[in-house]
C-alpha cells in the first residue's frame, strides 16, 4: 500500500527514532554499522545500500558493510571499492549528494565485471568531531524513479545519530582494549614467572634422570621430552613478547588476519581456519603487514569465486627471518587452463618485488597457495 507524502515523513520519523534506540544501545562497532546501513535502506526503500569507511587520511575506503548483494554476487564482484568514480566523489567533497541516474554523472567510474546495474542514487557522509568516518551509499529506488528530498533530509539526519553511535561503540572499544592491555601484562608475567621456571624444572629433573637411565629406548623418550619441552618454553617466549608489544604498536597483524578470515566467511560458506606460527605481531611491520593480507585476500576470494570448496586452513609463521603465508583448501584443484583474471599475478608480482617466493600447485583434492618473503622487508 503507497504511502501518502506526509505518511512517509512520519514513517521515517518513527524509523529514525527507533534506529537512535537501537544503535544508540548497542556497543559493537561492526552491529552499530550494519545497522545504521540496514535502517537508511529500508526506510528509503533503496534496492542497495553500503557504508563505507574511510581510512586515518580520509582517503580511500577500508571497509565496506552492504546490504542487497548475496554471498555469491559478493564474492563475484571480487576485489572492493576503493574509492573512485561518485564514492571518490562523495569522499572529496563530503555532502549529501542525490543523482537520479549515477552513470550519467561526469564523475562515474563505471562497474566492475560481475557488479549488478544500478541507476538512482543517495549518498551522505558520516562526520565525528568534523572528522569523516565514511559514507552511506544508497542505490536504486524500488519500484522505479529517483530518492527524495525527504529520503535525503532522513538520510543527513541518521548519519548525525550514527556519528554519535559510532563514537560511542569506538570509546567502549577502547576502554575494553585498555582492559585487555592489562590483562595481557598480568598475563604475561605469569607465563614468565610461573609457568616458564616450572618447566625449566621438569627439563633440568628430567635430564638427571636421563643419565641414570640404562634402557636405550626411556632414554631416547627422555631426551625427546626435553626436547619438547625446550620447544614450549620457546613458543611462550615468543607469546610472552606478543603479550607486551601488543599495545606499543599500531594494530595486531593477527587480530587484522583473524578480522579479514571473518569477513571472507559469507562469500566463503564456511569460516576459514587460521593458524600461526611465531612471533607474527613483533615480526611483521605495518608495510610488510599489508602485503601480507593484500595476497590472503586475493587467495580468499579465488576460493569464493572459483574452488567450490567446503574447508580453506590458512597457516601464516614466522621463522628464520622468513614470513609465509599458507592457504589450501578442499576444492576442484587449481588447474593453469581455468585460471583468468590477475590475482595470481598479483601474488607473484608482490612475492617477487619483496625478493620472496610464491606458488599454486592443485592438491588431492584442493589448491594449496604458498607466499613466503624475507622479513628484513620489515625494518625498512
Amino acid at each position: 500500500m503507497e504511502r501518502s507524502d506526509d505518511g512517509q515523513v512520519e514513517w521515517q520519523l518513527e524509523r529514525l527514532l527507533d534506529a537512535v534506540l537501537t544503535i544508540g544501545s548497542d556497543l559493537d562497532l561492526h552491529t552499530v554499522l550494519h545497522t545504521i546501513i540496514q535502517t537508511a535502506t529500508e526506510s528509503v526503500h533503496a534496492t542497495y545500500g553500503a557504508l563505507g569507511v574511510l581510512d586515518e587520511a580520509g582517503d580511500r575506503l577500508i571497509e565496506f558493510v552492504t546490504i542487497g548483494i548475496d554471498g555469491e554476487a559478493y564474492a563475484a564482484i571480487g576485489q572492493l571499492p576503493q574509492g573512485h568514480g561518485i564514492l571518490g566523489l562523495l569522499i572529496a567533497e563530503p555532502k549529501p549528494l542525490r543523482l537520479p541516474d549515477l552513470t550519467q554523472h561526469p564523475a562515474s567510474y563505471g562497474f566492475p565485471p560481475n557488479h549488478p546495474p544500478m541507476t538512482s542514487f543517495l549518498g551522505a557522509p558520516i562526520a565525528i568531531r568534523g572528522h569523516v568516518f565514511g559514507n552511506i551509499y544508497l542505490c536504486d529506488k524500488v519500484g522505479g524513479g529517483e530518492f527524495t528530498p525527504d529520503d535525503e533530509a532522513f538520510v543527513v539526519n541518521l548519519a548525525s545519530v550514527a556519528s554519535l553511535a559510532i563514537e560511542n561503540a569506538r570509546l567502549h572499544a577502547r576502554v575494553a582494549e585498555l582492559a585487555t592491555f592489562e590483562d595481557r601484562e598480568r598475563i604475561a608475567r605469569d607465563l614468565h614467572d610461573t609457568v616458564i621456571q616450572r618447566l625449566f624444572a621438569v627439563g633440568l629433573s628430567l635430564q638427571a634422570t636421563q643419565r641414570l637411565v640404562d634402557d636405550p629406548i626411556v632414554s631416547s623418550r627422555l631426551v625427546t621430552a626435553v626436547d619438547d619441552l625446550d620447544t614450549t618454553v620457546r613458543d611462550i617466549r615468543a607469546a610472552i613478547f606478543e603479550l607486551q608489544v601488543a599495545h606499543r604498536s599500531g594494530p595486531s597483524v593477527r587480530q587484522q588476519l583473524l578480522d579479514l578470515a571473518a569477513q571472507s566467511a559469507p562469500a566463503l560458506g564456511f569460516d576459514p581456519v587460521i593458524r600461526f606460527d611465531g612471533p607474527i605481531d613483533a615480526a611483521v611491520d605495518p608495510s610488510l603487514a599489508e602485503e601480507l593480507l593484500a595476497v590472503l585476500r586475493e587467495a580468499l576470494t579465488n576460493i569464493a569465486r572459483h574452488a567450490q570448496a567446503t574447508r580453506a586452513e590458512v597457516g601464516v609463521g614466522v621463522r628464520d627471518q622468513r614470513l609465509t603465508l599458507v592457504v589450501a583448501d578442499d576444492g576442484i584443484g587449481y588447474a593453469p587452463e581455468r585460471a583468468h583474471g590477475r590475482g595470481i599475478g598479483n601474488q607473484r608480482t608482490r612475492a617477487q618485488r619483496l625478493d620472496g617466493e610464491f606458488t599454486v600447485v592443485g592438491t588431492s583434492p584442493g589448491t594449496e597457495v604458498r607466499w613466503a618473503v624475507p622479513i628484513r622487508y620489515a625494518d625498512r
